[in-house]
């Protein structure tokens, strides 16, 4: 199988459980041999000037840093073959539904990778509804995603 989807990359890294979901993914796009992991927009990969966040708390009340970093993130959005959306469901991220709601107003394909203790759970009605798909995180390695698909999420909304 050739390499040939890019994909913004979605995912959260300020919680314990988000690091651990993030590092996971990471892992299995880059096993995958259907993602274009090397052309794809990590967020965490592509901070304006090189300066993460994370890093650098203090850049959160600085206006160009932020400004730069949505645009870019936006750019990232704009530019790639689709979302791939790293959700923790009792973690509910408001960068991320946003991001959401740019890739589906674009037009993008949106799959939904949840780790699997938590496929099942209840989640946003919103993210929900905004999903092509969703998988669990041991899937997602060998998921072809030059064979895009819809299918529902197992687990109730809230």
């Amino acid at each position: 199988m050739m390499k040939s989807k890019t994909v913004y990359f979605c995912a959260g890294w300020f919680t314990d459980k988000q690091n651990k979901a993030y590092k996971q993914a990471m892992q299995a796009i880059e096993d995958n041999p259907t993602i274009d992991v090397k052309n794809s927009y990590i967020p965490l990969q592509h901070q304006y000037k090189g300066l993460r966040v994370d890093e650098h708390p203090e850049l959160l009340e600085d206006r160009e840093w932020a400004t730069a970093t949505y645009n870019g993130d936006r750019v990232g959005v704009e530019t790639s073959d689709m979302l791939l959306a790293v959700y923790i469901p009792e973690e509910e991220d408001v960068g991320m539904g946003v991001e959401l709601g740019m890739a589906r107003a674009l037009g993008k394909y949106i799959m939904v990778v949840i780790p699997d203790e938590d496929y099942g759970k209840s989640i946003n009605l919103m993210s929900w509804g905004i999903a092509d798909n969703f998988i669990k995180m041991s899937d997602l390695a060998k998921h072809d995603f030059n064979k895009p698909s819809y299918n529902f999420y197992d687990g109730a909304v809230y």
